[in-house]
């Protein structure tokens, strides 16, 4: 092989945030917004990275300096890269382009996706066996020295795709077989910090460690409980779910005048359970719109600094687009 495109999707979080960074289980849809990530033979003996979307043009290094002195944008490509060629030495030089379908400040998990399209373009063009599992440990492990702390639910839903049910640590991963998700998607218009809130709430949890246990057990009741109610399309109950979780979310502190705005109105325009899909701050609400009556309600959003963005669910995990 001389040339590989692959790609990889992004994630949205529906049950489970921040308990699955303890251990617990959580429940994550794929989307058809996609990463893609193009790997070929390189001539001379240099790495080379574009990503345009991150400000990263021709951006070149040694094999031997890699991961040193690394810009943020290639932080997790570079840093697989060079796990990869401990495991798998190779004599050639590759140049990487990376070309995004959205943007990272959605809070869709462009770094996971990344990390899996770039893993599967990698042991592809150099015509290697991984299984899903290896595939993951290759990307968990790449996450782990970059971020120092993951639950790697992202990279699972990137690589499996779908919707699924993942338990971190032992890397249970089951498949929901569910045709639909009437969901809406809204950008709050805040970039949030998931370091910083994720450190937000190991905070709270040193100081109460009994208080934050019994939320994140409460939390893993409802994602119990979610599959089914997801299973039958029982969109009710999964309404009142979703209430309950953002409920829990609201005890972790991670919640915002701006966010409890945007939800006051989606209440008010008829949707049905409405909460924070990821690590709260900012990012991405999702809303359960099945028995939505009226459509007035995106001038409301966008008024207050919202944006509906449009996206489909439980989409293909990672893939090959392209092989020379």
């Amino acid at each position: 092989m001389k040339k590989i495109i692959a790609s990889a999707p992004g994630k949205l979080m529906l049950f489970g945030e921040h308990s699955v960074v303890y251990g617990y289980p959580c429940i994550v849809t794929a989307i058809d917004k996609r990463v893609m990530v193009t790997v070929e033979l390189n001539t001379d003996e240099n790495f080379w990275v574009n990503a345009d979307d991150v400000g990263v043009i021709n951006y070149s290094k040694k094999k031997s300096e890699l991961c040193q002195n690394m810009p943020n944008g290639v932080r997790f490509i570079e840093t697989l890269y060079k796990i990869f060629l401990v495991e798998y030495p190779q004599t050639d030089s590759i140049k990487v382009t990376v070309k995004s379908d959205f943007s990272n400040r959605y809070g869709f998990g462009s770094s996971s996706a990344v990390t899996v399209a770039f893993a599967k373009a990698l042991i592809s063009l150099y015509e290697l066996k991984l299984t899903k599992e290896k595939l993951f440990d290759l990307c968990y492990r790449t996450i782990l020295a970059v971020q120092g702390r993951a639950s790697g639910f992202d990279v699972a839903s990137a690589i499996w795709g779908g919707t699924i049910y993942y338990v971190p640590q032992s890397c249970v991963v089951k498949k929901l077989d569910i045709k639909k998700l009437p969901l809406t998607v809204i950008y709050t218009g805040v970039k949030a910090n998931t370091v910083e809130l994720i450190q937000s709430v190991k905070k709270i949890k040193e100081i109460k460690p009994d208080y934050i246990e019994d939320v994140f057990y409460a939390i893993t009741m409802l994602v119990e409980r979610a599959p089914i109610a997801l299973l039958n399309e029982n969109w009710n109950e999964v309404s009142v779910l979703m209430k309950e979780n953002q409920n829990l979310l609201r005890k972790l502190n991670i919640s915002t005048e701006k966010i409890e705005q945007l939800i006051s109105i989606l209440d008010k325009n008829g949707f049905g359970g409405v909460k924070i899909s990821g690590a709260g701050g900012g990012d991405c609400l999702i809303a359960i719109s099945n028995n939505l009556k009226q459509n007035n309600f995106r001038y409301d959003i966008e008024m207050n600094g919202g944006e509906i963005v449009p996206v489909n669910f439980n989409s293909e995990g990672v893939r090959i687009e392209y092989a020379e």
